[in-house]
């Protein structure tokens, strides 16, 4: 099972580890767009302040995030899953799974980068700010630029497996899955039910829709259950619990929806 991940806006302090090591991070084929994005960042947030600001879509008061990405080559690094944070990774909560839990998420979740392009959760890297959403004067919108790259590494990366797409719409647009991967593909949406004048109203509330994502993941791991595909993830996920609605796609090569349908928000 391969999980795809959002980032988070708000990352953790840099880390005492090494400087970054483009080179040591998963999906080594991705090694060179890192690195020219890398490149980019760096020389444009060391070079003009006000400039940065703009092509980073920052508030004055997020000015200090420039002077961090100018930084990167030389910054403390920590595991991409410490980095992290924010509602789905405080519902994930990383750090207390068991041992066992800890080494399934290694494998199976990959964190989606405006920056990185993708990262595994043990991945090193330093804290940074830059979203998929940018576009940077010399490489463009990171979004179109990372469809190329994202195409040839990561359908090795999802294998013959399950892949469970979590992504928000800005990170899926570098990776749709095609053909006959995108038949074991799932997507999640979190629907709230509430009762309004004896009628049943639902609703999207992006704040519990990231923390529902974040404790699905976090039951699938410590339970260790590992879907063969779509069909099987449904059951799965009914079994620990959740309310799912879904139906298989109309045609064949198609990713399936799934509803997850909670009634209390928290």
């Amino acid at each position: 099972m391969l999980v795809l991940l959002p980032p988070s806006e708000g990352k953790a302090a840099p880390g005492r580890g090494a400087p970054l090591k483009p080179e040591s991070l998963s999906l080594p084929a991705l090694t060179p767009y890192r690195t020219a994005v890398l490149d980019e960042l760096v020389e444009l947030c060391a070079a003009d302040e006000d400039k940065a600001r703009e092509v980073l879509g920052l508030s004055e008061g997020l000015r200090g995030e420039i002077a961090k990405n100018a930084a990167l080559r030389t910054s403390g690094t920590r595991p991409a899953g410490d980095i992290y944070t924010g509602v789905l990774y405080d519902a994930l909560d990383l750090s207390t799974l068991d041992a066992a839990a800890k080494r399934r998420a290694g494998k199976s979740l990959l964190i989606f980068s405006g920056l990185w392009g993708a990262v595994r959760v043990g991945d090193r890297i330093p804290s940074y700010r830059c979203s998929m959403g940018v576009k940077l004067p010399g490489l463009g919108a990171l979004g179109a630029y990372w469809r190329g790259p994202m195409a040839e590494a990561l359908p090795e990366a999802a294998g013959s497996g399950l892949v469970l797409d979590l992504r928000s719409s800005s990170y899926a647009s570098a990776w749709k899955p095609t053909g006959e991967p995108a038949g074991r593909t799932a997507t999640v949406r979190v629907l709230h039910s509430q009762l309004v004048d004896g009628v049943e109203k639902r609703s999207v509330v992006s704040h519990f829709n990231k923390a529902t994502k974040g404790r699905l993941v976090r039951d699938l791991l410590q339970r260790g259950v590992r879907p063969a595909g779509p069909a099987e993830l449904v059951e799965a996920l009914r079994d620990l619990g959740h309310v799912v609605e879904a139906e298989p796609p109309a045609k064949a090569g198609r990713p399936w929806q799934l509803d997850i349908v909670v009634t209390e928000i928290h």
